[in-house]
């Protein structure tokens, strides 16, 4: 019988608890969403250093690889409103180069660009906004095609006084382009 009763008599050790490191939780929005703190503009979502709130999907699968937002940590949060000030300091910086840069296409007015034609003036291919842009980078004007807006590609020879350039930031210009054909090399 004392056998019975050491045994019954053993106690088991209690481990201590583990400790568990907490993770950045995700916060969720009002609508279930989880908020990000951009770090560019995204279009259709917000401007730089915004809190903003999108599904879960979009937020891990195209925002966050993407580094165009980060989890706003309690560390960022504070700090956001520090962030917004530098990121209206670093737009108006853009905003005035920008600003400059439609000065220096309103001036020089005129791209001529020479394109394969018959005698008709018809193109065999058409000017498109590459092209554009690419003339307008000739001139040492730093012009994205993205930032050239054609209704169509251009398919005639003649002159086109109304080609809108979105430059960003609302900000428009308007550059005429001149297409000529080209000249060939007969004697």
């Amino acid at each position: 019988m004392a056998k019975k009763e050491a045994k019954e008599v053993v106690k088991t050790k209690k481990l201590p608890a583990k400790k568990v490191k907490q993770r950045d939780q995700v916060l969720r929005g009002d609508h279930g969403g989880m908020q990000l703190v951009l770090i560019e503009d995204v279009p259709y979502l917000g401007k730089q250093g915004d809190l903003v709130e999108v599904k879960l999907g979009y937020g891990r699968n195209y925002l966050l690889p993407k580094s165009l937002a980060v989890l706003p940590s309690g560390h960022n949060l504070r700090l956001l409103e520090r962030y917004k000030i530098r990121v209206s300091q670093a737009r108006e910086s853009r905003i005035a180069d920008i600003k400059v840069l439609a000065d220096q296409i309103h001036r020089t007015a005129r791209v001529t660009i020479e394109a394969n034609s018959n005698e008709e003036g018809h193109l065999y291919g058409s000017v498109t906004a590459v092209e554009i842009s690419r003339a307008l980078k000739g001139k040492n004007l730093i012009v994205e095609p993205d930032m050239v807006k054609l209704a169509d590609p251009i398919k005639e020879c003649g002159i086109y006084a109304e080609v809108k350039l979105h430059l960003g930031y609302d900000i428009e210009a308007k550059v005429e382009v001149a297409v000529v054909p080209q000249a060939t090399g007969k004697k």
